[in-house]
C-alpha cells in the first residue's frame, strides 16, 4: 500500500516541477547576484576599527599612502574607505548631504556646497578605490547607539537625518554618479534601533523608525521590508553605475535571514556584529560565516567583518594570533579589509597582512570557501579546492592550550596510499605524509598549507569541492531559524549586563557542504556519507558546469528527518531541461543512484520536492554528488 502511494504521487510531482510561480521550477539561468565588481573578494582599509567616527582628511589620505609606500596595494589592497562621522548635515529642504569640511578641507567648493570628487580624484589618481558609508534608516549606527559619538551630524532634527531611508536614489547618484565613489558600505541600526521609547526619541533629539529589525527575535523582524529596502539600493547602485564598477556592502550582521537573499544583490554580507580584537569574538565572527560556504562565491563573499591585525590580541606581540586570525580570514574568502591605523603598523605586522601566499589564497579564482572537513570545539580542520586543483588546508586550535591534530588524506578527498606534499603557507616550506599526519599546535595557532596530492575522485570534483559553483536558490528553509552553532563572546559594549549572549543569525537549516543542514554526518536508509550536499526538502540548487559530462549522485532523505510524512522526489534539470528523476523516496528506504549527461550544459539544478509543503521540511542527501568526465 505504501509502495503504490509514492508511486501514484509521480504524476503531479511532474505537473507541480512546471508552474511558472512555483520557485522549484527550473529558472535555466544562475540567480545569485552578478553585478558590481567582486569577482574576487575585495581588499582594503576602513576608518572604522582604527578611528572610530573620529576620521578626517589627514588620518585617510595617510593610511592610502602607507597601502601604496609599504606594497600592500599592490598586493591588492585598493579600496580606501570612509566609514561612520563624514557628515555634517542633510540640507532642507533639497535633502543634499553636507561633508564635514572641517575634518575634510578639500571637500569645500567655491560655490560653498561640498563635494568628495577631489578626494576621490586623488585616491584613483594613486590606483586606489574609494569607498563611503551609510545607513538603510534615517540615523547612522553612531546617532543610534554611541552616546560619545564624535562628529555627530549637526542641525534639527531633519538636518541630523543623514541615512538613506527617503533618499535612496538622490543619495546613491550623489555618491556614485557625481562623487566618484566605488564602494558603499550601508548599516542597518537606523531600521533596529528607535522605538518610540529610545532616549533620544522621548528627547525629540531624533524621530522614531518603529523597528524592522529584533536581533534577538527573527519572528519579530520584518524580512521583506528589509529586503525590499536593501534592493532599492542594489537597483540604484546598478542604475548610476552602467559600467558595473562597485561594491556594494550589506552590514545586516546576519539578522532579517540575510544569510537567504543577499547573495542575490550584494557584493559582500557582513555576518555577525562587529569584531573587536580578542581571541573569543574573532572565534564568534569566523564561526557566523564557517558554515555557510554554500552562500559565497565569486559576485557575492560572506563577510565576518574587518581584519583586527595590529591590536589588542592580534598585535606585535600576539603574532601566533594574528597570523591565525588572517589565516582563516583568507580560508573563508573574506574580504581582506585591514581595521588598524596603518601609521603604527610594524615590519612584522606588514609581513602577515602582506603575506603573498595567504592573499592569494583568499584571491583564489576559483571562488570556493573552504568547507569543514573536521569540526569540534576545540580543533577544526578546513580545506578549499584551489583553482590549480591543490587544496588549500588549515588546521585551527582554538584553544588557550597545545594540542596534537591528525591532517588525513580522506580530509583532502586525495587517496590514501599516494604521497601528498603540504607547502607552509607563512615560511614556504614542504613536508610530505602518506595516509595521515599528526601536526603540533600551539595555543591559538592555525597551521596553513597547500596541499598536492592524488584526488581520490580521479575524473571530476565531487559537489562539496565547488562551493563557489553552487547557489541554493532556493533552500528550502520555510521558518528562519536561529544559528546555535556560534562562539558567543562578549560583546564588549554590552559586558555581563543583561542575561548573557543568546542563539542568533538565521541561517540554522541552509544548505550544507559535506554535513546536513544541522550539522550532522550525511546519511540515508542506514548508509553514511563522507561526502555531499545537505539540504531541505523542497529546494532547488543551482550548479554551474565547467564543463564536465555527467552528474552523478545518490539521493534519499536524511536519517535525521524528523517529519517524515513527505517522501522525496529528486529531479536533474540541464538548462531548464529535466534530465534525470528519482522514484519517491520514504524515510528509511535505500539512497537511490541518480545520474545524467550533462555534456555542454551550462547550469545544472538539483530540485528535491515533496508531494506537499510541510512547515518544517526534512534534509535530504544529495551523497557523493559529483560532476565527472566519464560517459
Amino acid at each position: 500500500m505504501a509502495a503504490f502511494g509514492l508511486l501514484a504521487s509521480a504524476a503531479p510531482l511532474a505537473a507541480q516541477s512546471q508552474a511558472p510561480h512555483d520557485p522549484l521550477t527550473p529558472r535555466g539561468h544562475w540567480s545569485a547576484n552578478t553585478r558590481g565588481r567582486a569577482a574576487l573578494p575585495p581588499m582594503g582599509w576602513n576608518s572604522w576599527n582604527a578611528f572610530n567616527s573620529d576620521i578626517d582628511e589627514a588620518k585617510l589620505m595617510a593610511s592610502a599612502q602607507i597601502l601604496i609606500d609599504s606594497g600592500l596595494a599592490a598586493k591588492g589592497y585598493r579600496y580606501v574607505d570612509i566609514d561612520d562621522g563624514w557628515w555634517l548635515r542633510r540640507d532642507q529642504p533639497d535633502g543634499r548631504m553636507v561633508i564635514r569640511a572641517k575634518s575634510f578641507p578639500s571637500a569645500a567648493m567655491p560655490d560653498g556646497t561640498t563635494s568628495f570628487r577631489p578626494l576621490t580624484d586623488r585616491l584613483h589618481a594613486m590606483g586606489l578605490k574609494a569607498g563611503i558609508y551609510s545607513d538603510i534608516g534615517r540615523n547612522s549606527c553612531g546617532q543610534v547607539y554611541t552616546s560619545d559619538f564624535a562628529n555627530q551630524p549637526e542641525g534639527s532634527v531633519a538636518e541630523r537625518e543623514v541615512g538613506l531611508y527617503g533618499h535612496v536614489d538622490q543619495d546613491i547618484r550623489l555618491y556614485f554618479a557625481d562623487w566618484g565613489f566605488d564602494l558603499i558600505k550601508v548599516d542597518g541600526c537606523g531600521i533596529r534601533g528607535l522605538p518610540v521609547t529610545n532616549p533620544k526619541v522621548t528627547s525629540g533629539y531624533l524621530r522614531a523608525f518603529d523597528p524592522i529589525i529584533d536581533l534577538e527575535t527573527l519572528g519579530r523582524t520584518d524580512i521583506a521590508k528589509v529586503k525590499a529596502l536593501y534592493g532599492s539600493v542594489a537597483d540604484a547602485l546598478a542604475r548610476y553605475n552602467p559600467d558595473g564598477d562597485y561594491i556594494f556592502s550589506i552590514c545586516l550582521w546576519g539578522s532579517a535571514d540575510v544569510r537567504a537573499w543577499a547573495k542575490d544583490m550584494g557584493n559582500i554580507s557582513r555576518t555577525s556584529e562587529d569584531i573587536s580584537p580578542n581571541w573569543s569574538r574573532m572565534l564568534h565572527n569566523f564561526d557566523s560565516a564557517v558554515r555557510r560556504p554554500l552562500y559565497a562565491g565569486p559576485g557575492s563573499w560572506n563577510d565576518p567583518d574587518m581584519l583586527f591585525v595590529g591590536t589588542g590580541a592580534f598585535d606585535a606581540d600576539h603574532l601566533t594570533e594574528a597570523r591565525s586570525h588572517m589565516a582563516l580570514w583568507a580560508m573563508l574568502n573574506a574580504p581582506l579589509m585591514i581595521g588598524y591605523d596603518l601609521r603604527k603598523a610594524t615590519p612584522a605586522l606588514l609581513e602577515v597582512l602582506g603575506n603573498p601566499r595567504i592573499i592569494a589564497l583568499d584571491q583564489d579564482p576559483a571562488g570556493n570557501q573552504a568547507v569543514l572537513a573536521y569540526d569540534s570545539d576545540d580543533v577544526q580542520i578546513l580545506v578549499k579546492t584551489l583553482a590549480s586543483g591543490e587544496k588549500g588546508v588549515a588546521i585551527v586550535n582554538r584553544t588557550a592550550a597545545p594540542v596534537d591534530a591528525q591532517l588525513t588524506a580522506d580530509h583532502l578527498k586525495y587517496a590514501g596510499k599516494a604521497p601528498i606534499t603540504l607547502t607552509d603557507l607563512w615560511t614556504g616550506s614542504d613536508d610530505s605524509f602518506t595516509g595521515e599526519k599528526t601536526l603540533h599546535l600551539a595555543p591559538h595557532q592555525t597551521l596553513i598549507f597547500a596541499a598536492k596530492g592524488t584526488r581520490r575522485l580521479s575524473d571530476g570534483l565531487f559537489l562539496s569541492e565547488m562551493p563557489g559553483s553552487i547557489n541554493p536558490a532556493v533552500d528550502g528553509v520555510v521558518v528562519p531559524e536561529d544559528e546555535p552553532l556560534i562562539h558567543r563572546g562578549i560583546l564588549p559594549w554590552q559586558g555581563t549586563r543583561g542575561t548573557g549572549q543568546h542563539p542568533r543569525y538565521g541561517g540554522w537549516g541552509g544548505a550544507e557542504a559535506d554535513a546536513t543542514p544541522f550539522g550532522k554526518m550525511l546519511g540515508s536508509g542506514g548508509h553514511d556519507f563522507h561526502t555531499g550536499i545537505g539540504v531541505l526538502a523542497g529546494s532547488r540548487l543551482e550548479v554551474r558546469n565547467k564543463g564536465y559530462a555527467r552528474f552523478q549522485a545518490q539521493v534519499g532523505m536524511d536519517d535525521s528527518a524528523r517529519d517524515r510524512s513527505q517522501p522525496v522526489t529528486f529531479f536533474v534539470y540541464g538548462d531548464g531541461r529535466l534530465l534525470a528523476r528519482s522514484k519517491p523516496v520514504a524515510f528509511g528506504d535505500a539512497p537511490q543512484p541518480i545520474s545524467a549527461n550533462v555534456r555542454g550544459v551550462k547550469l545544472i539544478e538539483l530540485v528535491a520536492r515533496t508531494p506537499e509543503a510541510v512547515r518544517f521540511p526534512d534534509p535530504v542527501v544529495w551523497g557523493d554528488a559529483a560532476l565527472v568526465q566519464g560517459k
